[in-house]
């Protein structure tokens, strides 16, 4: 399957995540997107070097500037189960606009046509690591890197297409 590019329509997938009172909640892609300008962005896995150092604090640090560009919804996913995501998630104790949501066995990472095998480093099918900046549901850009790389999915990316 082609990955998602400008155009598309992002399929709808249900995620998991903890509210803010420990609770496991499941929730709609739909739901969150749906009428807004909104950032999905993806990581190939919580905890990672390069997903921990450098793209989760980019999305972090230029929160509030997305989101004085109309930006309503920052979505981090990763194929990871929701208690990983929320024990990454508390290492960012300054994040106040990043949500952090599980696609535990990658059923929306496939729904996007963006899925990487790292089976021969004992991770599994993660996914390709990206950002996507989508407009009621429409993909408006799409910077989706060929494997784990970090070169075009950093929120200073996402900043040069709004």
């Amino acid at each position: 399957m082609a990955p998602i590019a400008v155009g598309d329509v992002i399929p709808d997938g249900t995620l998991a995540y903890f509210d803010d009172q420990d609770q496991l909640q499941s929730v709609s892609v739909h739901s969150l997107a749906a009428g807004k300008k909104a950032v999905l962005f993806a990581v190939p896995g919580a905890f990672t070097p390069t997903c921990s150092m450098k793209h989760v604090p980019g999305f972090i640090e230029k929160a509030d500037e997305l989101k004085s560009k109309g930006v309503e919804e920052i979505l981090c996913v990763s194929v990871n189960d929701p208690f990983v995501m929320k024990a990454w998630a508390k290492t960012y104790p300054d994040n106040k606009h990043v949500k952090f949501l599980a696609d535990g066995s990658g059923t929306y990472t496939k729904a996007l046509g963006v899925e990487l095998d790292l089976s021969d480093k004992g991770l599994g099918i993660r996914s390709r690591r990206f950002a996507l900046l989508v407009e009621d549901l429409k993909v408006k850009a799409a910077n989706i890197e060929s494997g784990g790389e970090f070169t075009v999915s950093s929120a200073d990316d996402i900043l040069k297409a709004l």
